[in-house]
């Protein structure tokens, strides 16, 4: 299969670009208008891409456990930042947690499904993804959010792992008419494999040549990237920047992730911040905490004014100065 190759995690590719679709990307980057997988113009406003942690909304310590207390006043933080910047172009995604990773982990959904058990696997697998996502559909739609549900695993193709199809003219179609789609980690039909598992982070990664968003927040436990786990290490400090040039330092701190996870722990997670701020221009990752009250709020709406110590988590991006500017500006 021809094409580009966005460079590899340690959870594997996170999307592979058809020659059309690198075509399409460099195209929208010279005319600051995306296009979608079937050449239809995107809404020329950059949107923020949001993605609710498994271990943030789930227990995964627990089977399908939901942190119903912090959903809602994760709901809240986000409708209230839609009122107070009418403008704000989002789409939320969220992990699987305690729902899907538990059924995926037992029948190895991600490397493939042949067999009958693995494919009772994969569709229990799906359904658990599902129920998660009924769930933060209804926190959304409570706080007054118009939310509407995409399931990645109904219009989305993968081959051999990586996501070959995707989905990008609902999203867009959604954010032009003021709805606020919401994507969820999913298994997807694999040309290859049969069967395999998407991220959050994967789905977002194929998104980014089409919407060329402004900023991509993943919101987890933790507030940002530290020196050594925090959970672990009480003395662990905060890094607030994370470029290329600055990983090789960082990397030995960076540890797996609490709990069951079969797409990759923090390091991985990192990898992929990288890969992302390396396809889009300006881009920045923001990692933060949505346990903290408020920092999902400042996520969404970041003073301008706000130094890179004095933010929220860690940023990743290309560079400081590009890091510093896109603040800014």
């Amino acid at each position: 299969m021809s094409g580009t190759i966005i460079p590899e995690s340690d959870s594997g590719p996170l999307v592979h670009l058809s020659n059309a679709q690198t075509g399409a990307l460099f195209a929208s980057q010279e005319s600051g208008v995306g296009v979608t997988d079937i050449g239809v113009p995107l809404p020329t406003v950059r949107p923020v891409l949001l993605k609710l942690g498994g271990s943030l909304i789930t227990d995964k310590r627990q089977t399908e456990a939901v942190r119903t207390d912090v959903l809602q006043r994760l709901a809240e933080e986000i409708a209230e930042s839609r009122r107070r910047d009418p403008a704000l172009s989002l789409v939320i995604g969220h992990g699987s947690g305690s729902f899907g990773h538990l059924h995926a982990r037992r029948y190895g959904t991600r490397a493939g499904v042949q067999s009958a058990a693995e494919w009772l696997g994969f569709a229990r697998t799906g359904d658990a993804a599902a129920r998660l996502n009924r769930a933060v559909l209804a926190a959304l739609l409570a706080a007054g959010i118009p939310a509407w549900s995409i399931q990645p695993g109904a219009i989305t193709r993968a081959l051999d792992g990586t996501i070959s199809r995707g989905m990008a003219d609902n999203v867009s179609g959604a954010l032009a008419r003021g709805v606020v789609p919401v994507l969820f980690g999913d298994v997807l039909l694999d040309d290859h494999r049969g069967g395999t598992i998407a991220s959050t982070e994967e789905i977002f990664a194929w998104l980014l040549p089409f919407l060329r968003p402004q900023l991509v927040i993943l919101a987890g436990e933790v507030d940002g990237i530290y020196s050594a786990d925090p959970l672990l290490e009480p003395t662990a400090t905060r890094i607030p920047l994370i470029t290329p040039a600055t990983l090789a330092a960082i990397r030995q701190g960076l540890g797996g992730s609490h709990g069951v996870d079969v797409t990759g722990g923090m390091a991985a997670k990192v990898e992929q911040a990288l890969a992302m701020v390396k396809t889009v221009p300006q881009l920045q990752v923001l990692i933060c905490s949505g346990l903290i009250s408020g920092q999902i709020a400042q996520a969404l709406l970041p003073s301008p004014f706000m130094d890179m110590a004095g933010g929220v988590g860690t940023r990743i991006a290309q560079s400081r100065e590009g890091s510093l500017g896109s603040q800014e500006g």
